[in-house]
């Protein structure tokens, strides 16, 4: 009997990978994991932002040429009741030419939910990345009552990737235009979206984009560096200056940067930090070698304007918390890029679906606390820093003791392997 359970498992665990599903919540999962009372619908919209700057058809001299910028966005929204769950999505790996058909629960174009209405969350993945690679979070969040708009970026996607200036330049920017595009839709989409209520999630360089839209203007030597953004056109986004100005967004309360890139090569200093007076937290992986976990570190240290949070995935790279478990296409040896891009969604000591739910308990009590106002959630953040120092006691009924001090939500012996650390402002 032991052997045929065990089989059956075996079996159930090769199809969940050969299903590509984006919304596996683990036994061990951290309470906030849970998905939510709300069905989810999901849809697909394009935006155009005129006459912008051509970023990668810039020369070193000349008018820099001009072009509409076109962005597709993915879009999760609580749907109505009667919503029959599960859909499928289409997606390019990191080769850019291979198909995955994702499996998660949103259905595909529903009817919202209009007897209320939702903050709206933008989320902005790395370079090079796609709309789909934070959708566990998207769909997770969706059904807790949040408008979810994830972005594909020009230049910055797997079929698409293109000069790295472009995502300098333009990450904030697309940021802002999807916020403002999003809540101007009209119709019941429209009608069910706070449009003052707004947070930002990043991804590496979405990160990146995220911390600049927060307020913190990049440093001068960062637009001069060779291999950035021709002409000096980084400047935009630079410290002190109108432009830079023109991001300030009282709508967006708080911001959530997984693994942010750039502190590890000067785009920021104190100037910078002391900008951003918005929630932040940081969520990375202890041996990150891409941001370099010591940056953002500083980033965590430096940010003395706000009360801002850094969630630790021990011994993790640069994958920690954000990518989707990588789909089973993944695991082949690519022609394009010659290596299997498993590597890109993956890490070799976590596992995605474990790293994906701590992920959507901390982000979702986040955005509870911030966007929703619910101080019940405070508790999930006042935590002992390491979690193995955490003392599990309870008495024979069940109770926690006056000794219980283990992380707040997580089952017992299942919070090893995190950090998680505080700073108020003026620290």
């Amino acid at each position: 009997m032991r052997k045929m359970t065990a089989a059956l498992g075996i079996l159930a665990a090769t199809a969940t990978y050969a299903e590509n599903r984006i919304d596996v919540v683990r036994p061990d999962a951290p309470v906030l994991a849970a998905f939510g009372d709300h069905k989810i619908g999901v849809t697909t919209m394009a935006f155009t932002n005129p006459d912008q700057i051509d970023i990668v058809n810039t020369g070193d001299t000349g008018e820099p040429p001009r072009y509409d910028r076109e962005l597709t966005i993915e879009l999760w929204y609580p749907a109505t009741d009667d919503t029959a769950p599960g859909g499928t999505y289409t997606a390019l790996i990191r080769d850019g030419v291979t198909e995955a058909t994702l499996t998660g629960q949103a259905a595909r174009d529903a009817s919202p939910d209009t007897s209320e209405t939702f903050p709206l969350i933008i989320i902005s993945h790395g370079y090079p990345g796609n709309r789909f690679l934070l959708s566990p979070l998207a769909e997770n969040l969706a059904s807790k009552g949040y408008v979810v708009a994830s972005i594909d970026h020009p230049d910055s996607t797997y079929d698409d990737q293109t000069a790295f200036g472009s995502t300098l330049v333009n990450r904030p920017w697309d940021q802002r235009f999807v916020i403002d595009s999003v809540t101007a839709l009209d119709g019941d989409l429209g009608q069910i979206i706070q449009d003052d209520n707004i947070a930002i999630i990043g991804y590496s360089m979405g990160g990146y984009g995220a911390l600049i839209y927060a307020g913190a203007g990049v440093t001068l030597l960062s637009t001069k560096y060779e291999w950035g953004a021709p002409q000096g056109l980084l400047e935009r986004n630079l410290m002190g200056t109108e432009t830079h100005a023109e991001l300030a967004d009282d709508r967006v309360k708080a911001v959530v940067a997984f693994g942010p890139w750039g502190n590890n090569t000067g785009f920021w200093d104190a100037e910078s930090w002391a900008g951003i007076e918005k929630p932040l937290m940081l969520i990375a992986g202890e041996i990150d070698d891409v941001s370099q976990y010591s940056a953002m570190r500083g980033i965590f240290d430096d940010t003395v304007n706000t009360t801002r949070h850094l969630l630790t995935f021990e011994q993790a790279n640069h994958n920690a918390g954000a990518p989707m478990p990588p789909p089973s296409e993944s695991y082949a040896v690519s022609d394009v890029l010659g290596y299997a891009p498993f590597d890109h969604y993956a890490d070799p000591v976590w596992d995605n679906v474990r790293m994906n739910n701590i992920s959507q308990h901390f982000v979702s009590g986040y955005l509870d606390l911030h966007l929703k106002g619910d101080r019940d959630k405070a508790q999930y953040f006042a935590l002992t820093p390491v979690a193995t120092d955490g003392v599990w006691s309870v008495d024979n009924d069940g109770n926690k003791t006056g000794e219980h001090s283990y992380w707040a939500g997580f089952p017992n012996r299942t919070a090893a392997g995190l950090r998680f650390e505080t700073k108020v402002a003026g620290e």
